[in-house]
């Protein structure tokens, strides 16, 4: 029985590990094909890649997609922190049930909804769709992702080593920033990559709220993917994947430094 079931866990396991990856593996292999035809091998090639960055109508699109992730996914962090300090620290004031539904309504509401709620928001104030109402956008609905990781953190927090700080004369402005926000700030890291990764994954919300000159790397592969799929798509959405990836095995890799560092300064603290 029990090597019956462990054939079975990883019969499952495989199946879905090739799910979710074989189709990004095939995407990889596919962008250095020869061949125009994408579903059919003619060699390995890079000449793909060369055309993107010949390609102006997708640089533009990808510097667009990168200005709108780094802003709204920093400016997301800030106000998501703000937003999870306020829920954490101040569990009773008025409107707070209020206060909570509106962060965290993003998370449920679906896409096509926020989208065209926002649409009309700027319809109504008289704002012209573009590279703001883009932005805006992004950070009304990254936010709340920020806000659940920061919180998260802030839950577990030894609140004894603020009061201890300020029993010393530290004013909050400074315990807030030289004991509760090292203690934090991975998962400020984390929720602003975070931010990052879906402002750069979305579609649907950008289409409602998008103007000329500012059409995301989104939209643009998603218009060139209706007319046939091309090896100049593969290759923008693998750098794409190369550009995420990097970027998590950084931040993890900085985090386990920094967990390693704070276990060396408690061991460190015991033995004095």
């Amino acid at each position: 029985m029990n090597s019956t079931w462990s054939r079975f866990n990883i019969a499952s396991i495989v199946l879905g590990f090739a799910f979710l990856y074989l189709p990004i593996v095939l995407l990889i292999v596919f962008s250095f094909n020869e061949s125009k035809l994408v579903t059919v091998w003619g060699g390995f090639s890079t000449k793909w890649y060369v055309s993107l960055f010949h390609n102006q109508g997708l640089m533009d699109a990808t510097w667009v997609t990168a200005r709108v992730g780094v802003i709204s996914a920093t400016v997301a962090t800030v106000l998501g922190t703000l937003a999870a300090i306020t829920l954490t620290r101040y569990t009773r004031f008025n409107g707070r049930v209020l206060f909570s539904g509106m962060v965290f309504a993003p998370l449920v509401m679906p896409e096509v909804i926020t989208g065209l709620s926002l649409l009309l928001l700027f319809v109504a104030v008289g704002l012209d769709r573009g590279f703001v109402t883009v932005t805006l956008a992004h950070i009304t609905f990254t936010m709340c992702f920020v806000a659940v990781v920061v919180q998260s953190r802030l839950v577990t927090f030894d609140r004894s080593l603020e009061e201890a700080a300020m029993d010393l004369g530290a004013p909050p402005v400074k315990t807030f920033f030289q004991i509760t926000l090292p203690v934090i700030l991975p998962a400020i890291i984390s929720g602003w990559m975070l931010a990052f990764t879906l402002s750069l994954d979305d579609l649907v919300i950008a289409s409602f709220t998008s103007g000329p000159g500012a059409t995301t790397l989104p939209m643009k592969i998603y218009s060139q993917v209706r007319l046939g799929v091309t090896p100049e798509i593969n290759a923008a959405c693998t750098i794409l994947i190369a550009v995420v990836a990097v970027g998590v095995i950084i931040a993890s890799i900085a985090n386990k430094r920094r967990e390693i560092q704070r276990q060396l300064d408690e061991q460190a603290a015991q033995r004095g």
